[in-house]
């Protein structure tokens, strides 16, 4: 048996969606620990490209368990609709089924009408959140005011409660906002009927997962976005309203810290981020266009540009530090094809010094930094069909041993393209 977490570590968008389907094939129970469908995760099976906010990526395999964890917060319509994706699609596998957590939070209209009017209200100093009401869901949690599936499932206890938040929200919305309110009845109605369509799906989840490991399946927990998102280890404020690195998912997923065996961070083989906030390797320049170009480097869920720059390897040993990282799956490899020289940030220099094992917490300080470089030959050989390390290019090679060198890790998978089979496994967690 083995509990293996998956984690970003850099700000999300490093292709852990293919990594999880990949390790999915060995796991029994793949369970999503926190985030909503702020995150997405893109898959290509087959040359078909599927993307997936809420369901774990274990859906694609049969005879798996998938589990929306306790620390997610769901969208009710968006999870329904891609369950009618993957039926329309014919990727529903036998055997395989899904689990909600009936004390995961349940996003409402409400949130996401928050969500954007806060933004708008920002303006230029705006954090840049993807507008579907993740923060505003997570605030409720905190503040004991939000409803839980159990609640959703349940009519009688659900129309009490979405009655005093409407109220309230609506004099939000109205009050501070200048916008208009929602109506109860609507909600009611239109989010009565998803109830009754996920309630099938709503069960003590923490159990079942025990009952799995103690039965000796496999179990793979996966997060969303990446460790500089985290709520209080990122760049904040420009972060999400939850903890995405490995210790989130044992909170949430009702399990205990014992129980993992393995923590594999993702890292791109060079650094991205949507959104606003500080970012020391950023390249505003034509490699970082080609960058975003090779990489097709858009957002999964926002269809926004991200901003890209070279591998920062201080938030790599940081990220490493942070969720007791045992190997890394280094993503993203053949985008540096064709580059003659690629660049590796061993360090950081601000007011005088120089950091190379932590990130300044302040960001004014953050935003001073100026990265140092270590300079590596590139390689021009296309290395898509590469399925060993030997099969790699010298200069590839080199690449991936100095990465392995200052993070003081492993690198136990390297994509070389988007497809399942466009990988080198150099070493399995779960065997």
């Amino acid at each position: 048996m083995a509990n293996v977490v998956i984690v970003g570590c850099q700000w999300g968008d490093e292709g852990k969606g293919k990594i999880v389907d990949l390790y999915a094939r060995e796991a029994d129970v793949i369970v999503r620990f926190q985030g909503g469908n702020n995150a997405g995760h893109t898959l290509v099976v087959n040359g078909k490209q599927t993307i997936l906010h809420l369901i774990p990526s274990g859906i694609l395999h049969k005879h798996k368990i998938c589990v929306l964890g306790n620390g997610m917060v769901v969208d009710p319509r968006v999870l329904i609709e891609e369950l009618d994706q993957l039926a329309e699609q014919d990727l529903s596998h036998p055997g395989t089924t899904l689990h909600i957590s009936d004390i995961a939070h349940v996003i409402m209209p409400y949130h996401g009408k928050i969500d954007n009017a806060r933004e708008k209200k920002l303006g230029r100093g705006k954090i840049g959140t993807t507008g579907r009401g993740i923060g505003p869901a997570y605030e409720d949690k905190a503040a004991r005011v939000g409803i839980r599936f159990c609640d959703f499932v349940n009519s009688e206890i659900f129309s009490v409660k979405l009655r005093r938040n409407v109220d309230e929200k609506n004099r939000y919305l109205a009050g501070l906002c200048d916008e208009d309110p929602v109506d109860y009845e609507d909600i009611l109605e239109e989010y009565g009927a998803y109830a009754s369509r996920l309630k099938p799906y709503c069960e003590n989840t923490s159990i079942l997962i025990e009952r799995s490991m103690k039965a000796g399946r496999h179990i793979l927990f996966e997060g969303a976005q990446g460790t500089y998102l985290d709520i209080d280890h990122g760049t904040y404020p420009y972060v999400t309203s939850s903890n995405t690195v490995a210790g989130q998912a044992c909170a949430g997923s009702g399990v205990g810290p014992t129980d993992i065996s393995e923590v594999i961070g993702i890292c791109k083989a060079y650094t991205t981020r949507v959104g606003s906030g500080p970012f020391v390797t950023e390249l505003k320049d034509e490699t970082g266009e080609q960058l975003q170009n090779r990489g097709r480097e858009f957002g999964a869920t926002t269809g926004r540009k991200r901003r890209c720059g070279w591998l920062d390897m201080v938030m790599v040993r940081q990220a490493i530090r942070l969720s007791g990282i045992t190997g890394i799956a280094l993503t993203k490899l053949d985008v540096l094809t064709g580059f003659d020289k690629i660049k590796l940030c061993t360090a950081y220099r601000v007011d005088g010094k120089e950091i190379a094992d932590y990130i300044p917490s302040n960001l004014g300080e953050l935003e001073r930094c100026v990265p140092l470089y270590e300079e590596l030959p590139g390689w021009s050989e296309n290395i898509g069909s590469s399925r060993s390390l030997d099969d790699l290019p010298r200069q590839a090679r080199r690449f991936i041993e100095r990465i392995e060198e200052i993070a003081d890790r492993k690198i136990v998978l390297v994509s070389v393209g988007p497809g399942r089979n466009e990988t080198i496994m150099i070493q399995n967690p779960f065997r």
